[in-house]
């Protein structure tokens, strides 16, 4: 029993190790070698209603207007990488700044390749009015994208409680 206990924390280790490498080699890559330069544009944070009371969806908003800017690349396999940072007007009006790297997995139906479904995740720091006047917050989220070339349509799931989070919130991002 201790055995494959211990063979199993070995195997676990392992398959962090190697995972870690492999995003800390992607992450290098994408800043050292970009393929492209990103605009991003955010245009909605839709709180779920089967999460929130009227009068909170009622006051918050929803547009949140901003801007960022990454560098990305993708790999031979068609998985996107991409290094940014953004700021925007989170649900209360006030800024909110994020940065950090993603990653997707990507999709082409299609002998073209212009065409382009993609999911991953992003990991990052963020900071809120609301939460102890702007402390940085560790993040790491879903990301869903489709594209048509240099259009992407990215997409996060920013999960909650009742009242708190239950945010979809989604970018337009444009490569240069």
């Amino acid at each position: 029993m201790g055995f494959s206990f211990f063979s199993s924390f070995v195997v676990a280790d392992d398959i962090f190790s190697s995972g870690w490498d492999r995003l800390t080699t992607d992450l290098s890559e994408t800043l050292s070698q970009p393929q492209s330069h990103d605009l991003y544009l955010p245009f909605i944070s839709w709180h779920a209603r089967f999460a929130y009371d009227k009068e909170k969806t009622d006051n918050y908003n929803e547009m949140p207007w901003g801007g960022g800017f990454g560098v990305s690349r993708y790999s031979e396999s068609g998985n996107w990488s991409a290094v940014y940072a953004m700021v925007f007007k989170d649900s209360h009006n006030k800024w909110q700044p994020v940065a950090g790297y993603g990653w997707e997995k990507g999709w082409y139906p299609g002998q073209s390749r212009d065409f382009r479904l993609g999911l991953g995740f992003t990991a990052g720091i963020t900071a809120r009015d609301d939460f102890a006047n702007y402390v940085p917050l560790p993040v790491v989220l879903p990301l869903f994208s489709v594209g048509y070339r240099r259009t992407v349509v990215q997409f996060t799931y920013i999960p909650g409680t009742y009242n708190n989070g239950n945010v979809l919130f989604a970018w337009l991002r444009l490569r240069f």
